[in-house]
């Protein structure tokens, strides 16, 4: 199977980012000019099932077989997902010729340990694609990341191939900002190439803010909606100083990081320090979100050659208000707004991002942008599950 340039091919994209609050189901109809969103929906996963994920991604010594067994379910859940969008939406399976699955990433140490002498950088996306395959007949690739791990690069950020495919303008330097867990920027040069591009993960986005919610207020929150909480409360000066001495802020692109940097022991870290300060909920919530927001655009002073004309928002932290205006207020003079502006909803473009990924890869088209993650060359990323 391999789709003509100019024929339109249906996608399907999944995706579960790390917050793990579900799987992002997307049907594209693309063409190597344009993309067409049909349809989107994101199926939460049961309580128990995010827990266990979560458990997986946040042990140092997670057990082997929970991690066999979790793999499989994810599996399970992310072909179910596909098969209920098309009976929800009336959508004919069949119709979907490919699909591209992200999976869901357990660990992920780019500079990797020393073997034989060298650092050895190492992935892991859980999810398996032959059960996504098999139970929907349709081809897929999953498993993106190691392909440009294997050509010296991060594995990550994955989705500026998309972006500069989605969003590239003649006349107008933009950057894509994605605020899921994690924080990622794509800049794109007015009128460039892939070569272009500059990517990389700025910090935490939502992981910290939604962590530090969750525990200040027992649970009661998950996340804090519109950023309100944020909005009551009071910045901590001396907090927010001490946490923006993290090196990793400091660190010069190509660079990516997770749940294994900016998860459980952060955010432990974070509560231990405000407790001893006697914070309230609120300036907790209000300093963890500028956290986010410094350190997305201390990111662009520091490391793009210019600021852009356009930042264009993506992801869960688009909707969180005070972190916009906090972004706006850092940057007075830029026009701030999201992809929904560009007929792509906030929630959306990841896994729009991986169904254009799966579709270059089809085609035999290289996918990675080794500027962004440090790769040797340009590599075709994914493996290839076959249909029935």
């Amino acid at each position: 199977m391999k789709p003509g340039r100019n024929k339109k091919f249906r996608v399907a994209g999944l995706m579960s980012g790390t917050s793990a609050d579900g799987v992002d189901v997307a049907v594209v109809d693309i063409d190597s000019r344009s993309v067409e969103v049909q349809e989107f929906k994101t199926y939460r996963y049961p309580r128990a099932l995010r827990k266990r994920v979560l458990t997986l991604c946040e042990s140092p010594a997670s057990d082997p077989a929970e991690i066999c067994h979790v793999n499989a379910v994810l599996g399970e859940v992310f072909a179910e997902a596909i098969l209920r969008l098309c009976r929800e939406k009336k959508l004919s399976l069949s119709s979907i010729e490919l699909i591209g699955s992200h999976g869901h990433t357990l660990y992920h140490q780019p500079t990797g340990k020393r073997y034989k002498g060298k650092g050895l950088g190492s992935t892991l996306q859980i999810g398996e694609p032959s059960i996504i395959a098999e139970r929907t007949g349709i081809c897929t690739v999953a498993d993106f990341r190691p392909r440009d791990m294997a050509a010296g690069g991060q594995g990550a950020p994955l989705v500026p191939y998309a972006d500069h495919f989605l969003f590239s303008h003649p006349k107008r330097h933009r950057i894509i900002q994605n605020i899921g867990g994690i924080a990622n920027l794509t800049w794109l040069t007015a009128g460039g190439s892939l070569d272009d591009v500059i990517a990389f993960d700025t910090g935490p986005g939502n992981m910290v803010i939604d962590a530090v919610v969750s525990r200040a207020t027992k649970g009661k929150m998950q996340f804090d909606r519109n950023g309100k909480m944020a909005a009551r409360g009071r910045i901590h000066e001396g907090l927010l100083k001490e946490l923006l001495r993290d090196s990793y802020f400091r660190r010069r692109p190509p660079k990516s990081t997770g749940r294994e940097r900016y998860g459980k022991t952060y955010v432990s870290l974070f509560l231990s320090r405000a407790s001893k300060l006697k914070l309230a909920a609120d300036d907790m919530a209000a300093t963890a979100t500028q956290l986010t927001a410094q350190t997305i655009t201390e990111a662009y002073q520091r490391f793009l050659p210019r600021l852009p004309e356009e930042v264009i928002l993506c992801g869960g932290g688009a909707r969180n208000a005070t972190l916009v205006k906090m972004l706006q207020k850092r940057l007075p003079a830029i026009r701030i707004t999201t992809t929904s502006e560009y007929g792509i909803k906030l929630d959306t473009k990841e896994a729009v991002s991986f169904a254009i990924l799966a579709y270059a890869t089809i085609r035999g088209l290289c996918n990675n942008v080794p500027s962004a993650t440090g790769a040797a060359q340009p590599v075709i990323l994914g493996k290839i599950v076959p249909g029935r």
